[in-house]
């Protein structure tokens, strides 16, 4: 089995803040990251302490939201360096992994 080293990307954000369709439409149109999932969670809380709950009687929108992607490290280096101004500090995460590839590539 041939594998391909990769660096995964979290971003934690909230509904409530706006920005996921932009990042969505970077991550994709933009920069064609290899892979892209949204969590949508159902209970979090953040640096202020409020305790965010998905409740049928709640209808807010500001549940937490994780964006994960993953590809070559040297792209998520660069897209990193351009969309952590944009992100809360200490908002995005990344690790080193490895995907496996066809043996035939």
């Amino acid at each position: 089995m041939k594998t391909t080293e990769v660096t995964v990307v979290r971003i934690y954000l909230s509904e409530k803040e706006g920005q996921l369709e932009s990042l969505l439409r970077r991550l994709h149109d933009w920069e064609k990251v290899r892979g892209v999932t949204v969590f949508r969670g159902i209970s979090g809380f953040g640096g202020s302490g409020e305790m965010h709950s998905a409740r049928l009687i709640d209808l807010s929108l500001n549940l937490p939201v994780v964006v994960e992607f993953f590809d070559a490290p040297d792209k998520v280096d660069s897209i990193i360096e351009h969309i952590h101004t944009s992100i809360k500090p200490g908002h995005i995460i990344h690790w080193k992994a490895y995907v496996n590839e066809d043996d035939d590539e």
